[in-house]
């Protein structure tokens, strides 16, 4: 295996593209010859190992922090997310509209092996392969941080820059941290556009991710005595299991106390309908009360509700 630091200089783009054909972590076959037979001398050039199940994370981009209210928080989700297998998940474009729908709007699209290894490399290229760093910024008060995660070369390393692209003044921080922070900003930026960087061939095209388990919080609520156009809606909880007994206490000092559960499987296939139909001013009859909801689907490496 490449040390990470090295990676970017030893993968080249033409060695990269076809990687395709073989597993991760594994070395390339030499180059055929001229004339196609015995191999060239051209050096084996080594993939950079990562994990290959579909469940299994390689890299993810979060943005949080800052001003966020509560429940933006509990629903937040991941820039982007990629896994062993290629699958590629992203937030993709949210209605402007209020209400907008209950339920984010999420992409899935699958990166070959080539084009994961050219991101694999990238990173390393950008300082994130192999190490742990935080880059602060001071002067800009309650702006989001920016956290990337990157499971690959037997290691996992997260590197953090607060107020990323918010604000990139050279005298307040040092050269070697404004040259670490404008990598992980262009790094940001390539992947914000994957079609665009690697390819269509490299890279397919969206299509809607559908989750296999979706975590509920839920709060009782009722619609304001004057709430503004558009009038709420109430629907009828789907489930046998009331609202009031779905999954566990969870910030039971709130007031009114929440629960949280996770909903998969049968559950989820009753629910999931109501749920693709509900939006932000959608309230939910359970149990002879009315509930508010807070919806997060879960990616692949996800399960189960947070700690309290």
């Amino acid at each position: 295996m490449i040390r990470p630091n090295a990676a970017a200089a030893a993968l080249s783009t033409a060695a990269l593209l076809s990687i395709a054909a073989c597993t991760a972590g594994g070395s390339l076959p030499p180059t055929a010859g001229p004339t196609g037979g015995s191999a060239s001398p051209t050096p084996f050039v080594e993939a950079i190992m990562h994990p290959s199940g579909a469940d299994e994370l390689v890299l993810r981009i979060e943005v949080g922090g800052g001003l966020m209210a509560p429940g933006y928080i509990l629903s937040a989700l991941p820039t982007l997310s990629i896994y062993g297998d290629g699958r590629v998940i992203t937030q993709g474009p949210q209605i402007e509209i209020y209400p907008g729908p209950a339920l984010p709007n999420l992409q899935a699209s699958r990166v070959s092996e080539a084009g994961l290894q050219r991101i694999l490399a990238a990173a390393a290229e950008a300082g994130i392969l192999g190490r742990d760093a935080t880059f602060p910024y001071p002067g800009i008060a309650d702006a989001p941080t920016t956290t990337f995660t990157v499971n690959a070369g037997g290691t996992t390393s997260t590197v953090s820059a607060y107020a990323l692209g918010l604000g990139e003044d050279a005298s307040v921080i040092s050269p070697e941290d404004a040259a670490a922070r404008a990598d992980l900003a262009d790094f940001a930026a390539r992947l914000g556009d994957l079609p665009g960087w690697l390819g269509s061939e490299v890279v397919s095209a969206d299509a809607p991710y559908r989750a296999d388990a979706i975590r509920i919080y839920a709060q009782r609520a009722a619609p304001a005595a004057q709430e503004p156009e558009p009038a709420p809606t109430i629907v009828d909880w789907p489930l046998a299991t009331p609202l009031a007994t779905f999954g566990e206490p969870f910030r039971a000092t709130a007031e009114p106390a929440m629960r949280c559960g996770v909903a998969s499987g049968d559950d989820l296939a009753t629910l999931r309908p109501a749920l693709e139909s509900a939006n932000q001013l959608t309230y939910w009859r359970s149990g002879g009360e009315t509930w508010s909801l807070i919806l997060r689907p879960l990616l692949p490496d996800e399960s189960g509700c947070p700690a309290d």
